[in-house]
């Protein structure tokens, strides 16, 4: 990878692996990971079917969720991160912001998982939190998943290699 480059390459993609429309994430994404962020970082904007299904596969949870992300041991894939389209909507309307922030929001959660935190093991001792408020502070976003989690948001999901699209 050529250092002139940005080190975490994103791609937002639907499940078919075709673009999606999602000004700026991206670029959001790619600045303010973490430098230890490395390599391909793919997002799938996904129906909400689509994501119980995944969820159903990989986690025995006949139930969406917003977010679950796909660690890949190929480098330079660092991985992939599922987002749920309408659950994201919700939230968003929710949270009182944006779609587009609600996809930051998530999409930021979903690295995190990649790069190895994970919020929901005691060991984790707060390391997750910390580094997500910190990332949201350099990215300008007010609130993270964290501080609103409920027991089934944003799974990662354990496994070798990462789904086809």
């Amino acid at each position: 990878m050529d250092p002139g480059n940005s080190r975490l390459r994103v791609t937002v993609t639907d499940d078919r692996g075709r673009v999606v429309r999602a000004p700026g994430l991206a670029a959001w994404v790619a600045r303010v990971a973490p430098a230890r962020a490395r390599g391909d970082l793919a997002i799938a904007i996904v129906s909400d079917v689509r994501i119980t299904t995944l969820n159903k596969q990989f986690r025995r949870r006949n139930e969406p969720t917003d977010v679950l992300s796909f660690p890949s041991d190929d480098a330079p894939q660092l991985g992939d991160v599922v987002i749920a389209a309408g659950i994201a909507r919700r939230q968003a309307r929710e949270a009182g912001h944006s779609y587009a922030t609600e996809l930051k929001v998530l999409a930021l959660h979903g690295l995190l998982h990649l790069l190895g935190y994970d919020h929901h093991d005691p060991a984790d001792g707060g390391r997750m939190a910390r580094m997500e408020r910190r990332l949201r502070a350099r990215g300008r976003l007010r609130a993270g998943l964290i501080e609103r989690a409920t027991p089934s948001t944003a799974r990662v999901v354990r496994r070798k290699s990462a789904p086809r699209r």
